[in-house]
């Protein structure tokens, strides 16, 4: 059986109050999926980045998981041929 490796590099800058993150998978043949979040920090709370941070990141690899999910459904739809009726 071969083992295959996909990595997922997570990229976040902050902006002022915003945290904005960019999750991206890599496959071995060189495709890739990008996933997108964004956190907004409450002026009202204490600026702690490691929040905005994963917040960010978590919403984006779930963005990514969706994504993913309709490459993959994409997939299916072309590999399946045209419905017979």
């Amino acid at each position: 059986m071969e083992a295959k490796q996909w990595t997922v590099q997570i990229f976040i800058t902050e902006e002022g109050d915003d945290t904005h993150a960019r999750a991206v998978l890599s496959t071995r043949d060189t495709s890739t999926v990008t996933g997108r979040g964004v956190a907004r920090r409450n002026p009202v709370d204490r600026p702690v980045p490691e929040i905005g941070d994963e917040l960010a990141a978590s919403r984006a690899l779930e963005d990514l998981a969706i994504r993913l999910h309709d490459v993959a459904a994409d997939d299916i739809v072309e590999l399946a041929g045209p419905l017979e009726v």
